[in-house]
């Protein structure tokens, strides 16, 4: 037997821990688009309007998004780092992926654990923020996945890592990086995240509450005083009841009336390029302050960068030393 390092129990030697990374999912062609909103919406049909917005909005992004590709390229990275860090520990890692709304999906992930023999893992979604009705449902897949299959896994959840100092340090890093563009001027910024409904403040949903916290570290680790920020959601979706706000289009309006005419979106509820940051923020947004004499700039995603997947293995580490 091998004690791994900074942890209180012991694991047999070389045993091999999944890492399950959970994100979304997003159509693999304008094609799927019709079926990939079908299976978001539960099987209620959609409008074929907004069946042909959606379209137009994957075919200005090239087609198609990047997520997944992404997905497995953050999850590749992190296999590395943890077994760079760890793999003088007694423990393997072996990275695996699962889509909430399309192939591959999470049930995949955990049928190819259970091929491999794997027993033990630790999941996270790709959201730093929990909430029941978005990252809570993931988990609920996960677990539906593992009692359908039989499959003999042990899971480790990651709830949230909205606060970790690597996730803060990662994002600044790409925030000062933008902040260059702007030849010594500096920028209004505007930290944003996907909304969700607003119904969720009423069940004492930690989602908001976690983002303006990390709104505030960001702030704090950029030395931003408080008449140089604000958070926004975006991306809200289109139904009758009300969603969190404010909206960034709003926002965005709002500040360049003001006279802000330079504006950084740093985005810190998303952490790669997809549609939502690929079309709504460096398209849509980038027209809007554009048609009321403000130039607007994002900062780059955290993709597959070092700062970040270093964060994520910081993470899964210390989840996996509280047993």
């Amino acid at each position: 037997m091998i004690v791994a390092q900074n942890q209180e129990r012991t694991l047999p030697e070389m045993k091999t821990i999944g890492l399950l990374l959970m994100a979304y999912g997003s159509p693999d062609s304008l094609d799927d688009t019709e079926a990939y909103l079908l299976d978001i919406r539960g099987g209620r049909p959609t409008s074929k309007e907004l069946v042909e917005e959606i379209k137009e909005r994957y075919a200005e992004i090239g087609g198609r998004s990047p997520l997944l590709e992404i997905t497995r390229l953050q999850a590749a990275a992190l296999e590395t780092e943890m077994n760079r860090q760890h793999g003088a520990s007694g423990v393997a890692f072996r990275s695996y992926i699962g889509m909430r709304h399309w192939d591959p999906r999470i049930k995949e992930a955990v049928a190819q654990m259970a091929k491999d023999g794997i027993t033990q893992a630790i999941a996270m979604v790709m959201a730093p923020h929990s909430s029941r009705m978005s990252t809570g449902a993931y988990y609920n897949s996960l677990l539906e996945a593992i009692s359908e299959l039989g499959a003999n896994l042990e899971v480790a959840w990651i709830e949230n890592w909205h606060d970790h100092p690597g996730l803060i340090e990662a994002i600044a890093k790409k925030a000062e990086a933008a902040k260059e563009r702007f030849n010594g001027v500096a920028p209004y910024m505007i930290f944003t995240a996907h909304s969700l409904p607003a119904r969720i403040l009423a069940q004492a949903d930690p989602y908001d509450d976690q983002l303006n916290e990390t709104a505030k570290l960001l702030a704090k680790r950029l030395d931003l005083t408080d008449h140089r920020w604000r958070f926004s959601y975006q991306s809200a979706g289109q139904s009758p009841e009300p969603w969190l706000g404010p909206q960034i289009e709003d926002v965005v309006v709002d500040l360049a009336e003001s006279g802000e005419k330079n504006l950084l979106v740093v985005p810190i509820g998303f952490v790669c390029d997809h549609v939502e940051v690929l079309y709504d923020i460096d398209i849509a947004c980038r027209k809007i302050a554009a048609e009321h004499g403000a130039r607007l700039e994002r900062s780059a995603s955290l993709n597959t960068s070092p700062a970040f997947i270093r964060a994520l293995a910081d993470i899964a580490w210390e989840r996996m030393g509280k047993g």
